[in-house]
């Protein structure tokens, strides 16, 4: 396969990036956030919950976690023991409990209770990280953003849209070679593609939409 090196960072021929993004969203025409949310209050805290958890899990639980904190000031003033006992059945759950109380407490103390528009300003909130926090400002607030988890991580690589060994250089290669304003699709198909076929242990490659350009494939 023909590449372009654009720095330290291997691309794939234009073309071919266009071809294989085309041919994903035709894949999974309906790829979104699969986390239930109505609000961008939600969504932090659904996407905080998801750290080492799948997302169905999480829907499983944030029914009634919303209902019985439905706001930031709600959850700023719950007693993190408490909180736990809503989410028990996902990992981690206690230290979850605690960094999304932690969380709302600097929303209530320095944003007004609202989830903040702006990238530092939510990575400097507990429990949020990069991937959280472009999440947040991609499917909350409409940014383009690649959000990097294992499955974004594991197909790019895998496929060959980046050659990278860690989850912070993914994502600056993906920004690369992906056009911005794809940005934010391609982090869904991605996870809609390493959900439904490109499995970490036994991807289903005879199956595989993209096969003719993948470099495991090939």
């Amino acid at each position: 396969m023909i590449r372009y090196f654009w720095g330290i960072i291997p691309i794939m021929k234009r073309e071919v990036i266009d071809a294989i993004l085309d041919r994903l969203e035709e894949t999974y025409p309906d790829a979104e956030c699969a986390l239930d949310h109505k609000n961008v209050y939600q969504l932090i805290v659904a996407v905080a919950l998801s750290a080492q958890t799948t997302d169905k899990s999480v829907n499983l639980v944030t029914p009634a976690l919303f209902e019985a904190y439905p706001d930031a000031f709600a959850l700023a003033a719950a007693d993190p023991e408490e909180v736990s006992t809503y989410i028990r059945r996902i990992g981690m759950y206690k230290t979850k409990a605690k960094n999304i109380v932690g969380m709302a407490k600097i929303l209530v103390a320095e944003h007004g209770g609202q989830v903040p528009e702006d990238y530092d300003k939510l990575v400097a909130l507990p429990g949020v990280g990069r991937k959280t926090a472009n999440v947040v400002l991609s499917v909350g607030f409409g940014h383009q953003r690649i959000a990097v988890d294992t499955h974004v991580f594991r197909v790019a690589n895998r496929i060959g849209l980046v050659d990278e060994k860690d989850v912070l250089k993914t994502e600056l290669g993906l920004m690369e070679c992906i056009p911005e304003e794809r940005w934010s699709r391609t982090h869904h198909s991605l996870i809609f593609h390493g959900r439904n076929c490109c499995a970490a242990r036994k991807p289903d490659c005879e199956n595989c939409s993209i096969k003719e350009w993948c470099e495991k494939h090939l």
